[in-house]
């Protein structure tokens, strides 16, 4: 049953904000991203569908009068009541499932996906998905279809506890399909993955327009995330398998794709995305809200901030460290940013590598920080280590606080940095340990930097043009423009044309 939004205005247009582990139930960038759109367009109704780990995840955000309650679509909660098919309809939704694992697993038979994934869609809103998929027969189907002649998978003697293994990962992660869609208005999916299967639904049943933002590159972190996890070949097959094509189909029925920089546009248009219809709109800051930091701390510091996770590579951060230390033996390095549940033993790791390295007693972890632009201030340079990022805030933020950075080469972090901070490239202590010392160093070159850098971000990167950005966008597709045919708003970058990237 659809639930009306209890604040719903006469003509206002409403979004629906489709949302994975981030808004409105986590800290973090993209978490600010969604909360600076809804707090900087009160004349736009938005209801949020958010994909949780259990559904127990409190609100961390404060929800404006003009959003809906949010509905949590939990992955790894309770099991969904409900019974199996039977009859007619069990063999259909079980023909539909064959198709779905066969283009998974069959690169010559992808075409299946995009019909299969709606039928599937179908069984999930009637309760029928998820206890179809923990029968004995799902696990049948799969082990029928990796097991077929001429298929690679074959050749990696896939077990009966893979077959397990797998069908279970594919039943939680196909369970957001059960989400009632929204019937009207644009469906905004906040990354590409699970979070955008309602608006796959809703753009299929009601021709609801949906709109895909990237700021990381989902796909390219399913990769990184499945390289080291802990399952055999065939069980990643499948599920990378899964996410390639989701890309693929969300790609393709997206009515615009406004990637957060315009390096995700390359994996886009390889994924079947229309380049005509991708407009970069990058992240943007409020000026006054991140003012120039000020005095720098007399111990040469430096600074980081965000989620600890492995995808933020603190660990080539502490080798670094220790080797800026043997040139500036009183340096600190100072890390803060809260450590996400199943997140303690990398965070432990860390530690023991700082302490091993022998400078434990120099780098401290400090959880959350009530307000972020102290962890800027807290550095004489700040620093950003990931293998992968989007547009990432922290690095516009510090920018805009006045501060020397040291980042590296992924994602958009080039376009933002431009000539005021230095890049290096990812896993590479050496060439980090060597800018940072450049930096440290050097205060007139920190000062002159620190000064472009906020230039920078007040000349490009403002809130303003990011939200207004997005305001002429819904107001568009909410009105059946064809976002390919029009000026491009204020603050959005066009394609630049196949083949090319920045960075």
């Amino acid at each position: 049953m659809h639930i009306p939004h209890p604040t719903s205005r006469t003509g206002a247009a409403r979004v629906t904000l489709l949302t994975e582990g981030t808004y409105p139930h986590s800290h973090g960038g993209v978490s600010v991203w969604c909360d600076q759109l809804v707090n900087g367009m009160p004349d736009i109704d938005f209801e949020v569908i958010a994909v949780t780990g259990t559904g127990r995840e409190p609100l961390v955000w404060e929800i404006p009068s003009h959003v809906a309650e949010p509905v949590s679509v939990p992955m790894w909660g309770p099991t969904p009541a409900g019974s199996p098919p039977a009859g007619r309809r069990r063999r259909r939704l079980m023909a539909a499932y064959e198709g779905f694992l066969t283009a998974l697993l069959d690169p010559v038979q992808e075409e299946l996906f995009g019909p299969a994934l709606h039928e599937l869609a179908r069984a999930a809103r009637d309760g029928l998905l998820t206890p179809a998929l923990r029968e004995d027969r799902a696990i049948r189907v799969l082990t029928g279809v990796w097991n077929r002649p001429g298929l690679t998978v074959r050749e990696a003697r896939p077990t009966l506890h893979d077959a397990v293994t797998a069908t279970n990962l594919l039943e939680h992660a196909l369970r957001p399909l059960a989400a009632d869609p929204p019937r009207r208005g644009v469906a905004h999916a906040v990354s590409g993955g699970i979070a955008a299967l309602p608006g796959l639904a809703a753009h299929e049943l009601y021709g609801v327009p949906l709109l895909l933002t990237e700021h990381g590159v989902y796909l390219r972190e399913r990769y990184l995330g499945y390289r080291g996890a802990p399952y055999r070949w065939p069980v990643k097959a499948v599920m990378l398998g899964f996410f390639r094509l989701l890309a693929g189909e969300t790609y393709r029925r997206a009515a615009l794709i406004t990637p957060g920089n315009r390096y995700n546009r390359l994996w886009e248009e390889q994924g079947g995305a229309d380049p005509a219809l991708i407009r970069t709109v990058y992240n943007g800051v409020d000026p006054a809200a991140f003012p120039a930091a000020g005095p720098e701390p007399l111990q040469p510091t430096l600074s980081w901030a965000g989620r600890v996770d492995p995808i933020k590579d603190l660990e080539t951060l502490i080798r670094a460290f220790a080797l800026v230390r043997e040139r500036v033996p009183e340096a600190a390095l100072r890390l803060f940013g809260g450590t996400p549940r199943g997140g303690e033993a990398y965070r432990e790791r860390c530690e023991e590598l700082a302490r091993s390295l022998g400078h434990g007693d120099a780098v401290t972890f400090e959880g959350r920080v009530e307000d972020i632009r102290d962890a800027y201030a807290a550095g004489n340079v700040v620093m950003l280590s990931s293998i992968s990022e989007g547009f990432p805030f922290t690095l516009i933020e510090a920018m805009s606080c006045g501060r020397a950075t040291v980042s590296t080469d992924v994602g958009g972090v080039r376009e933002a940095v431009g000539t005021a901070g230095l890049v290096v490239p990812p896993r590479d202590p050496e060439a980090m340990a060597a800018a940072a010392l450049e930096l440290l160093t050097d205060a007139p070159r920190r000062a002159a930097m620190g000064e472009a850098a906020r230039l920078r971000v007040i000349e490009q990167f403002t809130l303003r043009q990011t939200v207004e950005t997005f305001r002429s966008i819904y107001l568009e597709l909410s009105s059946g423009t064809v976002p390919a045919g029009v000026p491009v708003p204020q603050g959005a970058v066009p394609s630049a044309g196949r083949g090319s990237v920045a960075g």
